[in-house]
């Protein structure tokens, strides 16, 4: 856990009523940290996905004042030593669709687009850029969330990928929009198909990473990255401002295709449930250990 310990020591904390996501301020370089540790598995809870619409709400309005210091890159990075994060709550998942809860399912899929969407559009600041830093795996909707940042930073040997489609469902909170956008949608359906975990070096190579750094250094991949753009901010924010124009992100294109998860998730037979129940056993087993891990950090 050196990264967030290093952190911890340099910047300064913020909001204490977060429970689930330890934010921090670096002032000097005009960057907001924020780092989700989802209890009691490092997956996008509920609470986990509302907090960090919170926490970029009070990012925009400080963006938004100004009394207050600048704000001019977002980083949305983990807590967990070795995991991002594992995507959706899969024991949730499954119980609304044995529930048949259709409309629970619907809500859930909102709550996690939000963030995203937000996250894609840099908060609706223009004068933002969001970062991702993967510094763990990163699957399903930790995949998603890694790929909506404007620059996506991995530590060499993480992995990122989609395995929903070994239970027999695909993502469907902005894996094919926001993939396919980065390398291109026929490719993205096969990485989708795959189930596949791809090694940062692998979707550096794909164009779907878009900075490699080694391995304990993805803070210091942040600011050297903000460092070299200083010298062509202004040329790069309106490069992207021309990129959002030719290759638009749109809310109810995400809603849209979250309708059509949802509606696949309720044709799931008890086979593909168990598959998911297994797969959430594995997952949670590495989670705990890298909660084991992280937690003397956490606590110090």
């Amino acid at each position: 856990m050196a990264h967030l310990q290093a952190v911890r020591t340099t910047l300064q904390p913020q909001h204490n009523a977060y429970t689930q996501l330890i934010t921090y301020s670096d002032p000097h370089s005009q960057v907001a940290w924020g780092y989700m540790h989802a209890e009691p598995r490092p997956c996008f809870t509920g609470v986990l996905l509302r907090e960090i619409v919170d926490w970029f709400g009070d990012i925009a309005k400080q963006v938004d004042d100004p009394e207050q210091a600048d704000v001019n890159y977002v980083v949305v990075a983990s807590a967990h030593q070795g995991v991002y994060n594992l995507g959706g709550d899969l024991n949730l998942f499954r119980q609304l669709i044995e529930e048949r809860d259709r409309e629970s399912l619907y809500k859930y899929a909102q709550a996690c687009i939000r963030p995203l969407f937000l996250n894609a559009l840099h908060l609706n600041r223009p004068s933002l850029k969001t970062i991702t830093l993967v510094q763990g795996d990163a699957l399903g909707g930790g995949f998603e969330c890694a790929l909506s940042g404007n620059v996506l930073i991995a530590e060499r040997g993480t992995k990122m990928g989609f395995p929903e489609i070994l239970f027999n469902l695909f993502p469907g909170m902005g894996a094919m929009t926001l993939l396919g956008r980065r390398v291109g949608y026929s490719k993205a359906e096969s990485i989708i198909l795959s189930g596949k975990l791809y090694t940062a070096e692998e979707l550096y190579e794909l164009g779907a990473v878009d900075i490699l750094a080694e391995p304990g250094e993805g803070e210091q991949a942040v600011y050297e990255f903000i460092r070299k753009e200083a010298r062509q901010r202004n040329g790069a924010l309106a490069l992207r401002a021309a990129r959002e124009i030719s290759q638009p992100i749109a809310h109810d294109e995400l809603m849209r295709i979250a309708e059509i998860w949802v509606d696949a998730a309720l044709r799931l037979e008890a086979k593909d449930l168990r598959m998911m129940e297994r797969l959430v056993s594995r997952q949670t087993g590495k989670a705990e250990t890298a909660s084991s891990t992280g937690s003397a950090v956490l606590s110090a």
